[in-house]
């Protein structure tokens, strides 16, 4: 099967696409199934007008063992269908997983979306693959197979089965009317309130310690409201729906027995055909009333796919074609310009600047200035900007990601560890190189804090490096920036936590990284950090408001 690129268009439609065979096969088995589904038809038609009527045993047990080989093959039918969907559902989830892992990052990355239900979506999609709800459309055209027998038994029969059958359709369109836009307004809204739920969960120190609790679970609560406002609108339509078709089942029932008892009577059908089409009936309305019972989750589903579709169409961005990987730390910035969506003015405003191998450049300027924009661009991570970014001759978003990255250090303004050890954090969850690790310790200054614990590096940090003060998820990730061999080293506030031993290893560490050809750039707020420094950029209302050397500094504030 020839996989469709990630991030192209309707990308998941595609991908099911791809699983036309899987789907045939199903479809093949979905045949042998329904059509001995007749089996207990046939069966009863011919124990009461042929059995009865001869008092054959030997008759009755050879239909009795031809109607329990025939069963046999019909339940074997249904149990490798059931299998197919199963084997199908995992590889439809293997095949998309990781591109919607990476289109889930892109989309949080973007600020385009959330990433609270890019897996349910697809964990939706694989379940309703395997639930009774598809079985129900692969069963839907036998609805007129069996209505055709049932003409064949007497054309009264059959008008009676249309009859049902487009009393059911209409109970089935009835719900997807009035029920299809309170539920996806539901889903959406749940998926809102879990959203704001985990949002607010991350701060849980703060929200506890400045008795913020009782105040976002109001907000969450009209939130979940809304949600269960709406569900309860959808859910009640839906009940009243499905207790309709139960009525027109039952009635069916009930009349479909009348109307073979009225045949029977005047001669024109037998009893055991009389039988045979209570049965017959009773298939026929089956894929319909299991369409009404399980509306719910083909509109579920639909909507994971809609949403699922959507991440994976705007989740990614072009990346090289190429497995080149930028040699040099040469950085050029012609007409940078960032905004954001909820800002009215850019954030950074045609911003010119260039940076050699070798050289440290210390950014400084006031809170809101757009220093960590900045950083973030220079690392190719901030979505809406224009103007160039090159780093080595090519723009820092244009290089492939996975070549890019190992040549980029970057410590965030808000330092983020993940659930691991601390070797792991540092050599960036890749193969630990454990001589490369230890030498970005020991620059971040934090060998010898790592070897105090009992495990060393092996030492377990918990999620999000909860285990360790500020300082050291700090240092942490200062070493994690400068592991392995990475020409670019851009800090944001890297001393912010960081005590005067801390910030002598810093200092030590830029000039190491300096006398090895690096390119360091710094954002920072105190003036310890320009001790390092070749050259100061001052940022100003988004604007490159000076430039000077060290020396200057103290002439320019």
């Amino acid at each position: 099967m020839k996989k469709p690129e990630f991030f192209s268009r309707s990308v998941l439609a595609n991908a099911l696409w791809g699983f036309r065979r899987e789907f045939m096969v199903v479809g093949l088995f979905s045949f042998v199934s329904n059509l001995l589904m007749v089996v207990p038809t046939l069966y009863m038609l011919q124990v009461f007008d042929r059995v009865m009527i001869s008092q054959s045993e030997l008759t009755l047990i050879s239909l009795t063992i031809i109607a329990f080989v025939l069963l046999g093959i019909m339940g074997f039918a249904e149990w490798v269908r059931s299998w197919l969907l199963v084997r199908l559902s995992v590889r439809l989830d293997e095949y998309l997983s990781t591109g919607v892992f990476q289109a889930t990052f892109e989309s949080v990355l973007n600020r385009t979306g959330t990433h609270v239900q890019s897996f349910g979506d697809l964990t939706g999609i694989r379940q309703f693959l395997t639930g009774p709800a598809i079985f129900a459309f692969f069963d839907a055209p036998w609805t007129i197979v069996y209505i055709g027998v049932l003409f064949i038994l007497h054309p009264l029969l059959g008008f009676s089965a249309i009859v049902f059958c487009l009393l059911l359709a209409g109970v089935t369109w009835a719900t997807h009317y009035y029920t299809h836009e309170p539920l996806e307004a539901a889903l959406e809204s749940s998926g809102q309130a879990l959203g704001y739920v985990q949002a607010k969960s991350r701060h849980c120190e703060v929200v506890e310690s400045l008795g913020m609790v009782e105040n976002l679970r109001r907000r969450w609560r009209e939130k979940q409201q809304r949600a269960l406002g709406l569900n309860h609108q959808a859910q009640e339509w839906s009940h009243r729906l499905q207790e309709i078709s139960k009525l027109v089942r039952y009635s069916q029932q009930s009349l479909i027995i009348a109307i073979s008892s009225l045949l029977v009577i005047d001669g024109r059908l037998t009893p055991g055909a009389m039988v045979a089409a209570n049965l017959l009936m009773s298939r026929t309305l089956a894929p319909i009333d299991m369409m009404v019972n399980t509306w719910r989750n083909f509109i579920t589903a639909r909507v994971s796919f809609l949403r699922l579709e959507k991440l994976l169409e705007r989740g990614g961005r072009p990346s090289s074609l190429d497995d080149a990987v930028p040699e040099r730390a040469e950085l050029l910035v012609r007409g940078l310009t960032a905004t954001a969506s909820q800002r009215a003015k850019p954030i950074l405003k045609h911003l010119n600047a260039s940076f050699s191998p070798g050289e440290v450049v210390v950014v400084v300027g006031p809170s809101g200035s757009g220093k960590s924009t900045f950083a973030r661009c220079l690392v190719g991570i901030w979505p809406e900007r224009q103007g160039e970014v090159l780093l080595d001759g090519r723009d820092v978003e244009a290089w492939d990601r996975h070549l890019l990255g190992p040549r980029i250090g970057y410590l965030p303004q808000e330092i983020e560890l993940f659930e691991g050890s601390i070797a792991e954090n540092i050599a960036r969850f890749g193969e630990v190189d454990p001589e490369q690790v230890v030498r970005a310790a020991k620059r971040a200054g934090i060998h010898e804090m790592v070897l105090r614990h009992p495990k060393g590096y092996d030492t377990q940090i918990g999620e999000s490096g909860h285990l360790l003060s500020a300082g050291q998820r700090q240092r942490i990730g200062l070493a994690r920036a400068m592991y392995g061999d990475p020409l670019l080293i851009v800090l944001d506030e890297p001393n912010a936590h960081l005590d005067d031993a801390g910030e002598g290893c810093l200092l030590r560490a830029v000039r190491e990284l300096k006398a090895e050809g690096r390119l360091v750039v710094m954002i920072s707020h105190r003036n310890n950090a320009t001790a390092a420094a070749d050259r100061i950029l001052k940022l100003e209302g988004g604007l490159l408001v000076a430039e000077f050397r060290r020396q200057e500094l103290a002439v320019a504030s």
